[in-house]
C-alpha cells in the first residue's frame, strides 16, 4: 500500500475565458450549483485522514461544501504572476505579447516578474513529497486547476512544458500514490451497473 493522495478541483468562479491570473474571487451561484451536484460523488472523500486546499476562496468554499473542513496549504497556492496578477491571457498578451510567449515557452521565465512555470511545479511537488501520512492512508486536497497540473507534472516526472497539455476541470478528481519521489497516477475504474431487462 501507498499513500493516496486525491486532489479534487475547486469549482468554478468566472467563464472560462474570463479567468485571471490570481482570481481571488468567492464562488458564484453557477459554482455553488455546480458544488451541489457533485456533492453526492465527492462527500465520500470527506473520510480520508488528512484534508487540505489551496487558500483561494473558491478552493476553501468547495472544501466546506462538501464537509472536508480542509486546512489552507500556502504550498498549494496558483502561481505568483508578479504585474500580471488580475488580468487575463488576453490582456497581458495585449500589453506584452513577447514577455507571454516567452512565459508560455520557457518554463524557468518569468518575464511578469513573478514565478516562474519551472518554481511552481517544484513547490507543489515540494508539497507532495512532505505529505505525512503512512501507507493507506488517504488525503484530499482541494486546489485549483492550475496547481493541480503542476503536480501531476512533478508525480510523473513529466517535462514541465506538458503542464500546458494538461485539461484539469472544475470539481474533477485527480488521484496520485505512493511516497516522495516516486508516484503513480491513478485511473479509477467506472463501475457499470448491469442492465435490468
Amino acid at each position: 500500500m501507498a499513500l493516496r493522495v486525491t486532489f479534487v478541483a475547486a469549482a468554478r468562479s468566472s467563464p472560462l475565458l474570463g479567468e485571471r491570473f490570481g482570481e481571488d474571487r468567492p464562488l458564484d451561484q453557477a459554482g455553488w450549483d455546480e458544488v451541489l451536484r457533485a456533492a453526492p460523488d465527492l462527500l465520500p472523500l470527506a473520510a480520508a485522514e488528512l484534508r487540505y486546499c489551496s487558500p483561494t476562496p473558491r478552493s476553501r468554499a468547495t472544501g466546506d461544501a462538501l464537509g472536508y473542513a480542509p486546512l489552507v496549504q500556502l504550498a498549494l497556492r496558483e502561481c505568483d504572476m508578479g504585474r500580471w496578477h488580475g488580468l487575463t491571457i488576453g490582456e497581458a498578451m495585449a500589453r506584452e505579447p513577447a514577455a507571454v510567449d516567452a512565459w508560455l515557452s520557457d518554463p524557468r521565465a518569468a518575464p511578469h516578474g513573478g514565478e516562474s512555470l519551472l518554481a511552481l511545479i517544484t513547490r507543489v511537488g515540494g508539497w507532495l513529497d512532505t505529505r505525512p501520512g503512512g501507507d493507506g492512508d488517504r488525503l484530499v486536497a482541494v486546489a485549483e486547476p492550475s496547481v493541480i497540473q503542476a503536480a501531476l507534472v512533478y508525480a510523473l516526472n513529466a517535462p514541465p512544458a506538458s503542464y500546458w497539455n494538461l485539461d484539469v476541470r472544475p470539481l474533477s478528481v485527480t488521484t496520485v500514490t505512493g511516497g516522495a519521489g516516486r508516484w503513480h497516477l491513478r485511473l479509477e475504474a467506472v463501475r457499470v451497473q448491469p442492465s435490468r431487462r
